[in-house]
C-alpha cells in the first residue's frame, strides 16, 4: 500500500513601515495560515514570499525595490515560488502596473483595499495586479495571526483626511472610515481574555475616531468604554494630530490607570508659516498651548514627536523657531528626519526647495538638542519605581529584558528567571539617552 501525504508548505512576509503596516502583515499571515501554510525561517525556505510595503518616503521604495529584484534569482532556481507585493506602494497610482512591467516575475499585486482577495488567488486565482481605485473598505473578518505578546494591536480607524502637502498617506489610503465602538470593543474583551496585556489602538490620525459614523461616537468615547473592560491591561494608541486632540480625549487619559500617560503627537515644525505651507491646521502658539494644557491636566505625561526638516521654504529663522519649541516642550523623544519630496503630493511641484547640505546641517543641531534634552529628562526619572510590562528579552546583554513605564520610556532590568509578558516593579537606577536601566524590585 502506498501512503499519499502532502508537503508542508512555508510563507515569509517582509514588513516595510508603520505599525498599521505590521498590523496588516499579522492579518496576511493568517490569511495564509488558514489556508494551510506554515511561517518559514528565511526567504530561502518559503513557497510564499509577501513583500508588504511601505512608500512614506522614497528612499523606503527604493529599498523595497531593490529587495524586489533581489527575488529574481531565487524564482528562477524555483519556480512554483509565489511573489506577492502588496502594501501603501502598490496603491500609488499606476504604480502597480508599472511594478508588474518591470518585474514580471512578480505573481500577485495587491493594492492596499485588495489584502482580502488573498484568499481566492492562494485557491489558483490567476496572476496579475489587483489595485481597486477607492476611498476603502472596513474589512473586520481576516483573520490574525498575532506576533508581538504582550502587545496586540487594533485597528479603529482607516484613512486619512487630512492632505497635508508632503504626506502620500491619503492617497494611498483612502478616506477616513471608523470600525463600530462595539466591534472595537469586542475585538479588545476578546484580546485580554487571550492573555495579552497591551492594546495598542491603530490609525492615521486616531482622533479622528467616529467622525465619519455621524452619531456621536469620538475617541474619548471609545477611550472611556475600553478602560472599563475588566483584566489587567494597558492601553496605549497611535498617532494623534494636534488638531483633533480634544479636551474630552485628555480627560479620558488622565481619569483612567489602564490608558497610558504616553502621547506621540506630531508637530512637524516649529513655525507657523511652515505649519501652513505643510497644511498641519495648527498654528505653532495652538501646539504651545495644548503640550502646556496636556502637562497640567496630566503631570507625569510623557510627549513624543515627528519633526520634519528642511520643508520648501523653510528659512533659517524658521528652523530656530523649530528649535525653541523643543525646547519649550521638552519631548521625551522625538523622531526627527530630513524632507525629501514625494512624487503625487502636493508638495512635490513645490519650487522653493532647501538644499541639502542646508537639511543635514540643521537636523544634526536638532538631533543634538533633543539629545541633551533626552538625558535631562532621564534623570528625572533614577530612584523612582515605575511599574513595567516585560516586553522581550534585550540580547544584547546576559539575562536582561526590556519593557516601557506607564509614560512611554524603554527600561532595562537584569532577571535571572524569564519574566517575558509580566508586569514588575522596576527601581531605575541610571539613564542613557535612548534607554534608563533599573533593577527589579517586585514581579507580579
Amino acid at each position: 500500500m502506498i501512503k499519499s501525504f502532502m508537503m508542508d508548505k512555508y510563507y515569509f512576509i517582509m514588513t516595510y513601515g508603520c505599525q498599521m503596516n505590521i498590523h496588516e502583515s499579522e492579518k496576511l499571515a493568517g490569511i495564509l495560515e488558514e489556508t494551510g501554510y506554515l511561517p518559514a525561517q528565511s526567504v530561502a525556505d518559503a513557497d510564499i514570499i509577501v513583500l508588504n510595503t511601505c512608500c512614506i518616503r522614497e528612499t523606503a521604495e527604493q529599498k523595497i525595490i531593490g529587495h524586489i529584484g533581489s527575488l529574481k534569482k531565487l524564482k528562477k532556481n524555483k519556480p512554483a515560488l509565489k511573489i506577492i507585493l502588496c502594501g501603501c506602494m502598490t496603491q500609488q497610482n499606476g504604480k502597480g502596473l508599472e511594478i508588474k512591467e518591470k518585474f514580471p516575475f512578480v505573481d500577485y499585486i495587491l493594492g492596499t483595499h485588495n489584502i482580502g482577495d488573498l484568499r481566492s488567488l492562494l485557491s489558483g486565482g490567476a496572476g496579475g495586479v489587483f489595485v481597486e481605485d477607492t476611498d476603502g473598505y472596513i474589512n473586520d473578518d481576516l483573520p490574525v495571526t498575532r506576533t508581538s505578546m504582550p502587545n496586540a494591536w487594533v485597528n479603529i480607524i482607516y484613512g486619512c483626511n487630512n492632505f497635508c502637502t508632503y504626506c502620500i498617506v491619503p492617497y494611498v489610503r483612502g478616506r477616513e472610515r471608523s470600525r463600530t465602538m462595539d466591534s472595537v470593543k469586542a475585538e479588545v474583551e476578546r484580546l485580554v481574555k487571550e492573555g495579552y496585556k497591551e492594546i495598542t489602538l491603530l490609525g492615521q490620525n486616531v482622533n479622528s475616531y467616529g467622525h465619519d459614523l455621524n452619531d456621536g461616537t469620538t475617541f474619548a468615547k471609545l477611550l472611556n468604554l475600553l478602560a472599563d473592560i475588566p483584566g489587567k491591561f494597558r492601553l496605549r494608541f497611535m498617532t494623534s494630530h494636534p488638531k483633533d486632540f480634544t479636551d474630552d480625549v485628555i480627560d479620558a487619559i488622565a481619569s483612567h490607570d489602564k490608558i497610558c500617560k504616553h502621547i506621540h503627537l506630531p508637530v512637524q515644525s516649529g513655525a507657523t508659516a511652515i505649519l501652513k505651507a505643510m497644511n498641519r491646521k495648527y498654528s505653532r502658539e495652538d501646539y504651545l498651548a495644548l503640550v502646556a494644557k496636556i502637562k497640567d491636566r496630566i503631570p507625569s505625561v510623557g510627549i513624543t514627536t515627528d519633526i520634519m526638516v528642511g520643508f520648501n521654504g523653510e528659512s533659517e529663522r524658521d528652523f530656530e523657531d523649530t528649535l525653541d519649541l523643543v525646547e519649550k516642550c521638552r519631548f521625551s523623544g522625538a523622531f526627527c528626519f530630513i524632507y525629501s519630496k514625494r512624487k503625487g503630493t502636493a508638495g512635490y511641484n513645490m519650487t522653493n526647495i532647501v538644499q541639502y547640505e542646508v537639511k543635514k546641517e540643521r537636523i544634526k543641531r536638532l538631533l543634538a538638542l533633543q539629545n541633551k534634552i533626552t538625558r535631562e529628562e532621564n534623570k528625572k526619572y533614577i530612584g523612582n519605581v515605575f511599574e513595567i510590562l516585560v516586553e522581550d528579552i534585550n540580547d544584547r546583554f546576559e539575562n536582561t529584558y526590556c519593557g516601557r513605564t506607564d509614560c512611554g520610556r524603554l527600561v532595562n532590568f537584569k532577571s535571572d528567571a524569564d519574566i517575558r509578558n509580566k508586569f514588575v516593579k522596576v527601581r531605575v537606577t541610571r539613564g542613557a539617552t535612548a534607554t534608563l536601566w533599573g533593577e527589579v524590585t517586585e514581579v507580579e
